[in-house]
């Protein structure tokens, strides 16, 4: 999509303005079906660092996510680009991978169609 949907750099506006994490959206993008709630980039950011942190192989890479403190959080002034979403699945057929949820960063240009709301799947 070259031109982002206006609707949905409003959504995730209202989502960084509000720093809330409560918007469930699903949305298509290169062909992959993402379902779960939006967060804002700094809440996202931190808890990425955060599962950075706490791993022994991938801890160094935690600083990349981190924000300064003195940092402006990410969406003010601009509009966002990217959608964040936590507790997140791919959908792929009758399951969710994964299991659990996951953290996820799409590009609002890349989302081919979307819709509110989350879908639920089945394991059996």
């Amino acid at each position: 999509m070259p031109n982002p949907d206006a609707l949905l750099v409003d959504l995730a506006t209202v989502v960084e303005s509000e720093q809330s994490n409560q918007m469930s959206l699903t949305v298509v993008t290169g062909g992959a079906v993402i379902t779960g709630r939006l967060a804002p980039e700094a809440v996202w950011r931190q808890r990425v660092s955060e599962v950075l942190t706490d791993s022994e192989r991938l801890g160094p890479f935690s600083g990349v996510f981190a924000l300064d403190p003195g940092q402006d959080r990410p969406g003010h002034g601009r509009a966002p680009t990217h959608l964040h979403f936590h507790i997140a699945r791919i959908l792929q057929g009758s399951i969710g991978i994964p299991e659990t949820g996951g953290m996820y960063r799409v590009a609002i240009e890349d989302v081919s169609a979307w819709t509110v709301g989350d879908f639920s799947y089945s394991d059996h």
